[in-house]
């Protein structure tokens, strides 16, 4: 577990919603705002919130970070076709049960189920690791691919399942991006669940 940062809940056998960016997505300045303004809005909001209290945060901060990723900042390298087919080949051959994915300009959100006993965070250095070096080789780059963390959601139900399935299917959409610049996948399960 890396300093500074939050353990992720883990659960045997279970389903994760996740995403994660490229490095230069976030400009440092707005992560550098969004972090002072957080700061100061939880000293004037203590816990226990109230359900509109707990809205308020996650439109304001969670929904800041997915606004930042949907503007495209930084290189946008995954935009590049050959870019993703070498995430996405990985991905496909991959243990994991993958339910659905996109691969938007500068960030993946992935929805999967992971091998028994297999931990999400060596998955995801795993995924990351092997995606940065073909996705470098690829465009002929060296140096830093993938920002350090990640986000990961625990999967709590059918419901929360196909919201999530919902959401990758439609973050293109919401980006506004063409037929080209991005990469959509679902498994037949998830394409019937969303019919």
């Amino acid at each position: 577990m890396q300093k500074n940062r939050l353990p992720h809940w883990e659960q045997d056998g279970c389903s994760y919603f996740l995403t994660f960016r490229l490095a230069d997505s976030v400009p440092k300045h707005l992560l550098d705002d969004w972090k002072s303004e957080r700061l100061i809005w939880l000293q004037l909001n203590p816990e226990p919130w109230s359900q509109d209290k707990e809205k308020e945060y996650h439109e304001r901060f969670s929904g800041a970070r997915e606004r930042w990723l949907d503007a495209q900042h930084g290189e946008c390298l995954l935009q590049n076709r050959d870019a993703r087919s070498r995430l996405d080949w990985i991905l496909k051959e991959d243990a994991a049960q993958i339910w659905a994915y996109v691969t938007m300009p500068n960030h993946v959100h992935v929805l999967a189920s992971l091998p028994p006993e297999t931990e999400l965070a060596n998955w995801m250095q795993v995924l990351k690791g092997g995606s940065a070096y073909a996705i470098n080789q690829a465009l002929g780059r060296r140096g830093q691919l993938w920002a350090k963390d990640y986000f990961d959601r625990l999967i709590r139900d059918r419901r929360h399942f196909r919201n999530c399935a919902h959401y990758i299917r439609k973050n293109p959409v919401k980006a506004h991006l063409s037929e080209g610049a991005y990469t959509l996948f679902e498994s037949e399960y998830v394409r019937e669940l969303l019919a």
